[in-house]
């Protein structure tokens, strides 16, 4: 018996499940567009087979561990690493079983939508996972592993992914994209510049990496006109050697300022000599969002703004196992007021594309919709993080089609680390937007032939157009 529903997210209703099924299988073979994610460029690189079942599915996927975390296993007994290189599970197939004797933790929530898929669809699995199915799915995915067609370029391939978007930091040499574009390979993967290292003064080793930023451009990163031009200069290196078409800016809040120039070198004075306060940090960061819009007037890079993440907030497991482990929460995020001063400064350009994502749902209707129905730089990210679910994308839809449209968002993207949740999460996106869609013209808000034209757009052109793929 499969594991998937076939109408799994359509509508209960016969005769609009019928049309959200029909506008599906008018975009549900199209090709993947990843412009924002995390995965590893070496995978691709090296092109190595993945190394075990646990290393795929739970090892670098922190919606998986946080739930078990949740449920009191420790991230060591996940194989989590340690960042001070102290031991944590090293057996594969113990970690496996941990995860599989409590796979019903994730009954209705996305990630065993997804894991389901690619179960299915990818391993050819039809059983669920369970302890007593643990050893078996291990065994079976282990050996799949072993072969050429489940190798990361074969993937790439067979999940039909056009281009692929990976985040590196500014201060990335990008070695792996590199060997990429010169192995010959025709697979697409491009990069992403995230700065926050050399942006955000409480960013640790903030003035080690201004050092560092200065030494690989030759620029003087202790001056405020030094520092602008390093950064345009690894913006340059990141379009030409990974073929980076956006950046990206993980801040805590949507603060952005629009300082003269005199009053912005003080204050990058201020954050270079280590003084600064939690204010100064934040107007310091608000600043750099206002000038990396300026430099992607210059040189084209969509600006991504992902706000409204409280991150690291378990400082244990911060402390002993770094960022991006499950613990980023969403927090209130004032974006009218945060956005002014940008929007005051580049709002109204033409060939600038910004788009905000917010972990904040209620702004969507208040704030978000009716900034980005106004202003030509802003084009709505898609639900994010905790939000890029049938329910989420729904309620994002409800939202903020009214006042924004759907031409001033930005597609779908996946946002992740999981290579083999890529196709999954495509497919709960592109059902999710098809049921709402099959809404309106049931409703009578949407023509039928126009919904299908709807139905690409958020699935394929929308992303493209964009992120300049």
């Amino acid at each position: 018996m499969p594991l998937n529903d076939p109408d799994r997210l359509f509508p209960v209703e016969a005769s609009v499940r019928a049309v959200a099924r029909d506008l599906y299988d008018g975009i549900a073979d199209l090709p993947i567009l990843s412009p924002h994610g995390h995965c590893d460029p070496r995978w691709f690189a090296e092109d190595a087979r993945f190394p075990n079942p646990a290393e795929l599915f739970v090892v670098p996927d922190h919606y998986v561990f946080r739930m078990l975390i949740s449920q009191g296993v420790k991230p060591v007994d996940l194989g989590v690493p340690r960042i001070d290189g102290g031991e944590t599970e090293s057996d594969p197939r113990l970690i496996w079983r941990r995860f599989a004797e409590r796979y019903h933790l994730f009954r209705g929530t996305p990630s065993s939508m997804w894991l389901d898929h690619s179960f299915e669809h990818v391993f050819g699995l039809t059983e669920v996972l369970s302890a007593e199915t643990a050893d078996d799915y291990y065994d079976h995915i282990d050996a799949k592993l072993a072969e050429e067609d489940f190798r990361p370029r074969a993937l790439f391939e067979r999940f039909k992914i056009e281009v692929l978007s990976t985040t590196e930091s500014a201060l990335d040499d990008l070695k792996w994209h590199r060997q990429i574009r010169e192995s010959g390979w025709k697979g697409r993967v491009i990069t992403t510049y995230r700065p926050d290292a050399v942006v955000d003064p409480e960013f640790g080793g903030f003035a080690d990496n201004l050092d560092t930023l200065g030494d690989l451009t030759g620029e003087d990163c202790g001056t405020w006109k030094g520092y602008l031009a390093a950064h345009r200069a690894r913006r340059a290196y990141f379009k030409e050697v990974g073929g980076a078409t956006a950046s990206d800016h993980g801040h805590p809040t949507a603060r952005t300022e629009n300082l003269d120039p005199a009053d912005a070198g003080t204050l990058f004075d201020i954050v270079r000599s280590g003084d600064a306060t939690p204010e100064q940090a934040d107007a310091f960061r608000g600043q750099m969002l206002t000038e990396m819009a300026r430099m992607s007037l210059d040189d084209g890079l969509t600006l991504q703004i992902h706000a409204g993440s409280r991150r690291n907030h378990n400082a244990t497991v911060f402390a002993q196992h770094g960022r991006d482990k499950g613990f980023d929460i969403p927090g209130r995020t004032d974006w009218v007021g945060g956005l002014k001063p940008l929007l005051d400064a580049v709002g109204m350009e033409p060939d600038l594309t910004v788009i905000p994502f917010t972990l904040d749902e209620t702004t969507y209707g208040r704030e978000l919709a009716p900034m980005a129905g106004a202003y030509p730089v802003l084009k709505l990210g898609p639900p994010w993080w905790f939000f890029d679910s049938f329910e989420g994308i729904t309620r994002f839809r409800e939202a903020t089609t009214e006042t924004a449209g759907f031409y001033n968002t930005a597609g779908f993207n996946d946002d992740t680390r999981a290579f083999c949740s890529i196709p999954a999460r495509h497919d709960v996106a592109r059902r999710s937007d098809c049921a709402y869609l099959a809404r309106l013209v049931a409703t009578g808000r949407l023509r039928k032939e126009d919904a299908h034209h709807v139905a690409r757009d958020l699935t394929y052109d929308l992303a493209k157009t964009a992120y300049g793929l």
